[in-house]
């Protein structure tokens, strides 16, 4: 995989950090891009450079589809053609359905849905012509199984469209040697929670612990494998058993 260029939305930190940096470790130049998180997308930047790799960062809403084309096109302009696209990008907020505002909901869709489109849509002409390329997607593990979220309805409802659009995109692409996959996190210690809580979501999870950003960076090392390549369409579980 060494030599090649990764595309990474929501990569300043967390799950998306620690993709980029693995990445970087195993010889790919890495382009990402955050809406807010300047601080952290400069050390990030620090330590994809330390791993002796090109780096490009961008302060980008790839909700907006002339920022997400705009970025698409900066990265293959200055970096070349874009292998593989993780989409990480996915904030959420927790509110009762009826007190949800309409500004709130229509931010859960454009930063969760709207954006994997728009940067799906960007990325696949240079794909399609070079007939190669990834695209993995995030999801959340029980997204598939359309039961009620009363506080976490406009989040929940556009991460289950992203499944839809995952395949969607997978069974259009495909002709033209492009994988699109999912993967679906459930509690995953990506930095942010403190241990008493997560000691307290271990206990919803059969598994018994709560997951590591290194399980979600295994699933998109395999999904970017020359391993995978008839892998098209599908959705990784990765929740010790949460949510199925």
């Amino acid at each position: 995989m060494s030599g090649r260029i990764v595309l990474i939305t929501g990569g300043a930190k967390g799950i998306g950090r620690a993709i980029g940096l693995d990445l970087a470790s195993s010889g790919w130049d890495v382009a990402f891009c955050y809406r807010k998180s300047d601080a952290e997308a400069d050390e990030t930047v620090s330590l994809l450079k330390k791993a002796g790799r090109r780096v490009l960062a961008e302060r980008c809403d790839v909700s907006d589809p002339d920022a997400a084309a705009r970025f698409v096109g900066k990265v293959e302009r200055d970096f070349g053609p874009v292998e593989a696209v993780i989409n990480g990008a996915g904030p959420y907020h927790r509110v009762n359905i009826m007190e949800e505002t309409a500004a709130g909901w229509r931010e859960m869709f454009s930063n969760n849905l709207d954006s994997v489109f728009y940067v799906c849509k960007a990325v696949s002409s240079g794909m399609k012509a070079r007939k190669r390329g990834r695209i993995v997607t995030f999801s959340m593990a029980n997204a598939d199984q359309m039961i009620a979220q009363p506080g976490l309805t406009a989040h929940y409802i556009a991460k289950s469209g992203v499944l839809i659009l995952t395949r969607t995109l997978a069974k259009a692409l495909a002709p033209h040697g492009i994988t699109v996959n999912a993967i679906s996190p459930g509690f995953i210690n990506s930095g942010s929670a403190p241990e008493a809580e997560l000691a307290d979501m271990a206990k919803k999870i059969p598994a018994g612990y709560v997951g590591d950003v290194k399980d979600c960076v295994a699933a998109v090392r395999f999904l970017l494998s020359d391993e995978a390549r008839y892998v098209n369409g599908t959705n990784i579980h990765l929740s010790g058993a949460w949510g199925i």
